[in-house]
């Protein structure tokens, strides 16, 4: 039997590290950048648009697409000159029950920081136009274990009641999956 000899070089352990970098390239190319918004409207002011009370439904989705969770947020949100309150109560499909209360910093141009006691250390995010990314680590509990996570947020705001949250959650620089919210300001359903 004859053997296939390019074949049989992929086949080879030595050939794993070119053949991994080739599949991982394509991943990094073409992520937006948070100027690609500059200009666009309704310009996203988190002060106003974090101001009473506020709905979202959400779902977390592994990294092959498939949908794990799903759940609703209710949020109570005030301000005191640059300093925000995000008072977010998250009820899953399965009956869990969470809170996470945001202390978030309004700063100069866009930027804003946070903290909430499951992020480690200070969440940091910019506004551009119509969008906001936010970055942080966040200590996630999975049964009786603890990860901490790395998030990638995008919010979009559509119009003055309702935002597009989209979140990359990765550990080690791999994806585990994507968070995707929608938000609805105003008295609750």
């Amino acid at each position: 039997m004859k053997t296939d000899p390019f074949r049989s070089a992929l086949l080879s352990r030595r050939w794993w590290p070119v053949v991994a970098l080739l599949l991982l390239l394509p991943a990094g190319c073409g992520s937006a950048r948070l100027d690609d918004y500059r200009g666009t409207r309704p310009q996203l002011d988190l002060v106003r648009y974090f101001d009473g009370p506020i709905t979202a439904w959400g779902m977390f989705q592994d990294r092959s697409g498939k949908v794990i969770r799903r759940f609703t947020v209710q949020i109570d949100a005030h301000w005191k000159g640059d300093t925000g309150t995000i008072d977010e109560r998250f009820v899953y499909d399965d009956g869990e029950r969470r809170r996470r209360v945001w202390t978030v910093k309004k700063g100069e141009n866009g930027e804003y920081t946070g903290t909430a006691s499951d992020v480690v250390g200070v969440a940091r995010g910019k506004t551009v136009g119509y969008a906001l990314r936010w970055a942080y680590t966040l200590k996630l509990q999975v049964g009786d274990k603890e990860y901490e996570v790395d998030f990638d947020d995008w919010m979009y705001q559509v119009d003055a009641a309702t935002m597009i949250n989209r979140s990359e959650m990765k550990k080690f620089g791999l994806r585990l999956g994507e968070v995707t919210l929608f938000f609805r300001k105003g008295p609750r359903p």
